[in-house]
């Protein structure tokens, strides 16, 4: 099959070079049949490839076909704005996998997976679409997603089609079990990883309740904005989750996780993902889903992804691995995604009928291959000094395969990490006990952890940004409406700010703003010289304007239990896939890699050799 899709890619280069259309006369005739100049043609080609001739001739006349079908295809959206779709079927689909299908584009995306499902002998449920490396959202239109005429479409099948599991009807309904799974793991993947995140914006015990961190590559805690930290949890969770997926060689259900790791990457900052390996690691796993999913002629920009991580790892890690060097003492274990984007670039080249270069980055992937190569004697001398496989890999690489020196390093990585989290734990014991000290003098918890952030931490600073800026105090845990549902302070509140030299209605105004706390009243007053600033003496006319209203009493134990219950699920199926090692992504047997790389290079090597003889 690839060695067909280089044969392919290099009659298509030999077709442009000489500016050969083959969808016109000589080589298609009036109705559109094939004309006898393509022999000829198949003849010329098969002689400079040194192929057999009707093999170039059947995948010219392949190509020639295609052509036709673009042109009928432009030709029809063109009259009545019916577009033509290529669809891309699961591997499991042995002959046509690539099929032509026509959609107005004003239909929504359910309708979409509806039609594909019924022309192509799929049970709806249980299949998602991906169109311009996004999963197909069922509600909005085709328009709205921005897919266009002649783009393509790959299927990822939860489940295989009822005809293949019809001859059993118990492995049927196993079958469609097993798909049901699947979707909900997807869901509770979502749901957990959207729980977690939103507890890093809440105030929670560390030793309790469980939420994400980001770390650095030592495992200290970094600060990031506000503004994009959540979308950077859910990211890297989304790619967590993914990679867990590939480990367990379940691409159909790791692509749509790493898709939406992509979409929430995308909405930090590029300076962020150009000083960060995370986006770099998240290209390359999406290329190699695809490759393994057998569609990488799906992924368009699969050159730009594998140049965008080449570029990333180069921003992150130095020239020639120097600041990573510097960071770490090593980058033995890096190189591993080195190899990783070598191979890929290389079976790219070699899809697209680049021998020369699809050869010159294959053996710099087998280069690589046989300086990483472990011996698995030396894993097992490591594990019986109670190392784990990972660790025992994961030192071998950085020390060069010396065991001793291995021994020595990953005990020393242990004792750094330990004291890294006691030293974590500490910090973040300290951040709650200063939230709730905030809290204690009527702050929100969301006005605290924000001044704590603009302080770094610092407990006094902090209160001088709070009280700089009164206004913080509106950033509600609740919410913004509660804020304008205020009882009028009582008489014995405002006679305790009269009594410290305050005006009376200053005073009124300044306890309905902060809900009859008098410390927060009286800070405010004194610091901006006896008055409200005027963005919350507005606050306040809203406040006394607005009657107060009281909650709904509502029964609901019971659901209430039950949603907790399926959200302890999701969050704990979400934190069994986190690894611990922070090296996880670094860690990897080759074994796969090794057999590819031997696959691909005899391909490029028949076509050497072929070159050599001719």
């Amino acid at each position: 099959m690839a060695q067909k899709k280089y044969l392919q890619a290099k009659l298509t280069q030999f077709l442009r070079e000489d500016r050969i259309q083959l969808w016109k006369p000589p080589y298609t005739d009036e109705n559109k049949k094939v004309g006898l100049a393509l022999k000829d043609l198949a003849k010329k080609y098969s002689d400079k490839l040194e192929c057999c001739e009707n093999e170039v001739e059947k995948i010219i006349e392949e190509i020639r076909c295609k052509a036709v079908e673009r042109g009928t295809g432009n030709e029809h959206y063109k009259a009545t704005g019916i577009a033509t779709i290529e669809v891309f079927l699961p591997p499991r689909v042995k002959k046509d996998r690539k099929n032509l299908l026509e959609t107005r584009l004003h239909v929504t995306g359910r309708e979409l997976r509806s039609k594909i499902a019924e022309t192509f002998g799929f049970q709806e449920n249980y299949i998602k679409i991906v169109i311009n490396k996004k999963q197909l959202q069922l509600g909005k239109t085709l328009e709205e997603q921005g897919v266009t005429h002649n783009v393509k479409a790959m299927v990822l099948e939860l489940k295989q089609s009822e005809e293949d599991v019809r001859k059993n009807s118990q492995v049927e309904e196993e079958e469609q079990n097993e798909a049901r799974l699947k979707e909900k793991r997807i869901q509770r993947t979502k749901r957990g990883l959207e729980i977690l995140a939103e507890r890093a914006e809440m105030v929670v015990d560390p030793e309790t309740t469980p939420y994400l961190d980001i770390a650095n590559q030592t495992g200290r805690s970094i600060r990031i904005p506000p503004s994009e930290r959540k979308a950077l949890m859910l990211a890297m969770g989304y790619h967590e989750k993914g990679r867990a997926f590939l480990k367990r060689k379940e691409y159909g259900i790791a692509l749509p996780c790493l898709l939406d790791a992509d979409r929430y990457f995308c909405e930090c900052c590029r300076e962020l993902l150009d000083t960060v390996d995370n986006y770099a690691v998240l290209q390359l796993d999406i290329a190699w889903c695809y490759f393994r999913l057998g569609q990488l002629e799906c992924l368009d920009d699969a050159e730009k992804k594998l140049n965008m991580a080449q570029k990333c790892f180069k921003n992150c890690y130095g020239e020639n691995h120097q600041r990573l060097v510097h960071i770490k003492g090593n980058c033995g274990k890096e190189k591993v995604l080195f190899l990783r984007l070598y191979l890929l670039q290389g079976i790219r080249n070699y899809h697209s009928g680049n021998g020369e270069e699809a050869y010159e980055y294959l053996n710099k992937a087998c280069q690589l291959f046989k300086e990483l190569y472990i011996d698995p004697s030396k894993v097992h001398s490591l594990m019986q000094l109670g190392f784990s496989a990972q660790e025992a890999r994961l030192g071998l690489r950085a020390c060069d395969g010396n065991v001793d020196h291995a021994a020595a390093h990953i005990t020393n990585r242990r004792e750094k990490l330990d004291q890294i989290r006691k030293e974590e734990k500490e910090k973040k014991r300290r951040r709650l006990e200063n939230i709730n000290y905030l809290k204690g003098m009527g702050y929100s918890a969301r006005a605290a952890k924000q001044a704590l952030h603009q302080a770094s931490g610092n407990l006094e600073e902090s209160l001088q940004i709070l009280l700089s800026h009164p206004q913080m105090w509106w950033l509600n845990d609740s919410g913004p409406e509660t804020n304008s549902h205020q009882e009028s302070p009582s008489r014995e509140t405002i006679d305790q700010l009269v009594y410290m030299g305050f005006d009376a209605a200053a005073a009124e105004a300044a306890l309905r703003v902060f809900r009859g706390n008098v410390q927060l009243a009286a800070q405010t007053l004194a610091h901006n010289g006896g008055s409200l600033p005027p963005d919350l003496r507005l606050s306040a006319e809203d406040s006394s304007a607005t009657p107060p209203t009281s909650p709904s009493d509502s029964a609901g134990t019971s659901s209430a239990s039950t949603d907790e219950d399926m959200e302890t699920e999701a969050v704990n199926e979400i934190l069994e896939d986190i690894p611990e090692h922070e090296e996880d992504y670094l860690d990897s047997t080759l074994e796969d890699e090794e057999i590819i790389i031997a696959e691909y290079l005899s391909y490029v090597e028949s076509i050497k050799t072929a070159t050599r003889r001719s």
